[in-house]
């Protein structure tokens, strides 16, 4: 029926290269990748519900279901396979077999192989007219059209059934069921030549041509009525529609620069195809309507900055018109089927305008319009759904009427606060397509009182610690978190209690403390109350302890132990600590004269792994004799290596020599 080739999209690409055009992007309903390197001819078979789809690169055809998804792919003996035709009762799909000189006859319930016809010289197009099967065909030598008696059992073929000279290459053919009429056009010929032929005879008498079918003609079908032919040619900017009796214009479908495609529907809806990279790709127009109802603008799925583009004569319809095949293709060479839903039906915008904040038990005023190119009546009913936090999936609202310039507005008390969603949809009908819009609030909340007390009080290494997090008035959610997180880097924020608050609004968790820890309630909030945390921090102190080792005696003198060393021994002290890594004790040395202690240079000294640290006093003790000295170790937080612990110091260890 129809040639399918990339020629037209790759001319025009580098043609138009420059052309730099905004589009807004949308998407297709669905779509699924196609196993081809090229794409000649698409047609669909309504009663199977599969679609056919001829690839001449890989000498195949691809098989697939309504959803695009791949069922077969059939590729014996099918080299160059392009043009592709159904019978009237979508039983025999009918295959142009370029390289092999043939045409392949194919049962589509079984998509089996039945018989081939050897036509010779390279067939590209078919088309069922006057009860014969017409094909273009020709090589370098020039094209022609040639036919198959289908009524004879012998299917005898003729060639060369228009005058030589005529058409230089296969022309593209195609016609309307049932017609006596068939047209051919000269693919990617500019200025572009078609023709109409009476073909009742068996023998083509032609009834009008022209060469006004513009430039680089991708595409062309009759209308079901068979009075018209639609054109798509990259220029004019367009589609063109022709009188098939005598070629004359007969108007145009309003579309965009580079038509390279056209799909008519057994209703006589049009689907006119664009090349462009930023503009819509896909124009649907309803019969006698020259403005499109509908339009589709594709993705982008490569990596340049246009989107991807539609095949050249890459449009197919369901026969029941519930569905647009077209066939897309990106800068990564990837093919691509997409499947229109309901394309017929005029798409239908829903903007929706709701305050930007709005008090919560307050009434609020919600506006909007909707928009299509098929205008909805006056009193049209649109459902309004609200979702809130008491309603997560959706409340109902009563329904509101858009008034004859579209718009539509309400009102709403919300009852809860954070973030409220108004869905204002309308269901669609037999016109119109489905559409929905919504928009959001944020409505006021009260904060609510969250406490945890403890703060800034100083423990005990190893002390259990209760800690209290009291929630004040809420709504429903009376749940508090409590989090623990021990200062240091090798200890995370762990949750330690998650609950619900007593009668007196409190829930306690107790903690052993061993380190400074940063004590964190939340409360998720509720639909009347805000989120909240509050923390308190609270110190752990570090387990000192000191030794003294040496000494020949001790007793209570000058009102504290005393460690008594002859002066030939060294004081050797010994503190344990708690450990962390890096970590060291300040060690304090004081002398006490004239009646007070004066204190010498501090020194630091790490600790081991086992937390011990060993200071001996060396020195001439001879000159100690008679003079009492007192040592103390301690942890200072941030000078002792970390700020794991709050500041704690050990006890003071008194000594003194004797001869």
């Amino acid at each position: 029926m129809r040639k399918r080739s990339l020629t037209a999209a790759t001319t025009l690409a580098v043609l138009f290269s420059s052309a730099v055009l905004a589009a807004t992007p949308a998407s297709a309903d669905s779509s699924a990748a196609l196993p081809v390197k090229q794409v000649g001819h698409i047609v669909v078979d309504g009663v199977h519900r599969q679609v056919f789809i001829s690839d001449p690169s890989n000498g195949k055809i691809v098989v697939t279901d309504y959803a695009g998804d791949v069922v077969k792919q059939l590729s014996t003996n099918l080299s160059g396979v392009d043009g592709l035709e159904l019978s009237a009762d979508s039983g025999t799909l009918y295959a142009a077999v370029r390289d092999l000189d043939a045409i392949a006859v194919i049962d589509t319930a079984t998509d089996a192989e039945t018989a081939r016809y050897a036509v010779g010289d390279k067939p590209g197009s078919v088309a069922l007219a006057g009860g014969r099967l017409w094909f273009g065909y020709g090589g370098d030598t020039g094209g022609n059209i040639g036919s198959v008696d289908l009524t004879s059992d012998q299917h005898e073929v003729t060639l060369g059934q228009v005058d030589g000279g005529t058409w230089y290459s296969a022309p593209l053919l195609d016609a309307a069921p049932g017609s006596n009429t068939l047209v051919a056009g000269a693919a990617g010929q500019s200025p572009a030549e078609i023709a109409s032929y009476d073909v009742s005879s068996g023998t083509p008498a032609k009834l009008a041509s022209t060469r006004e079918a513009g430039d680089n003609l991708g595409d062309l079908q009759v209308t079901p009525d068979g009075k018209d032919v639609v054109v798509a040619s990259g220029a004019p900017y367009y589609h063109q529609v022709f009188k098939t009796a005598d070629l004359d214009e007969d108007g145009k479908y309003v579309s965009d620069a580079y038509p390279n495609a056209v799909a008519i529907a057994p209703d006589g809806t049009v689907a006119g195809g664009t090349f462009a990279w930023y503009d819509p790709d896909v124009f649907v127009f309803r019969p006698g309507s020259s403005e499109a109802v509908r339009t589709y603008d594709f993705p982008n799925t490569g990596h340049s900055s246009g989107a991807d583009t539609l095949a050249t004569a890459g449009l197919a319809w369901a026969p029941d018109g519930s569905r647009l095949f077209a066939v897309t293709h990106n800068d990564g060479d990837v093919y691509s089927l997409r499947v229109l839903e309901s394309p017929a039906k005029a798409a239908t915008t829903i903007t929706v305008d709701a305050p930007a904040t709005a008090t919560r038990a307050k009434q609020l005023t919600v506006k909007g319009k909707t928009a299509s190119t098929l205008p909805l009546p006056a009193g049209t009913k649109l459902t309004v759904t609200r979702t809130d936090l008491d309603s997560p999936k959706g409340r109902a609202l009563p329904a509101v009427s858009t008034k004859a310039d579209g718009t539509f507005s309400f009102t709403d008390t919300p009852p809860a606060g954070g973030k409220v969603t108004y869905k204002v949809a309308y269901a669609g009908d037999a016109d119109h397509a489905a559409s929905s819009g919504s928009d959001s609030v944020t409505v006021s909340r009260a904060k609510p009182t969250l406490t945890v007390d403890n703060n800034g009080k100083v423990y005990s290494y190893g002390q259990d610690v209760k800690f209290t997090a009291h929630l004040g008035t809420t709504y429903k959610n009376r749940t508090v978190e409590i989090w623990a997180d021990p200062f240091g880097y090798d200890k995370p924020n762990k949750l330690v209690k998650s609950g619900k608050v007593d009668s007196h609004g409190n829930l306690s968790v107790t903690l052993d403390m061993k380190r400074d820890t940063k004590v964190t309630a939340k409360f998720a909030g509720d639909s009347r109350y805000t989120s909240a945390s509050a923390s308190s921090t609270a110190g752990a102190r570090v387990s000192i302890s000191t030794s003294v080792g040496n000494h020949y005696k001790s007793t209570s003198a000058w009102g504290h132990t005393y460690y008594f060393f002859h002066k030939t021994k060294d004081p050797l002290i010994t503190t344990t600590m708690s450990y962390f890594p890096g970590r060291a004790q300040k060690f304090e040395f004081e002398v006490y004269a004239q009646g007070r202690w004066y204190p010498g240079d501090p020194a630091y000294f790490k600790l081991g792994g086992n937390g011990v640290s060993q200071v001996r006093i060396t020195g001439d003790h001879g000159e100690d004799v008679g003079w009492r000295f007192r040592v103390r170790s301690s942890y200072i937080n941030g000078s002792s290596g970390d700020t794991v612990n709050s500041t704690t110091h050990g006890a003071w260890k008194y000594f003194t020599f004797t001869k």
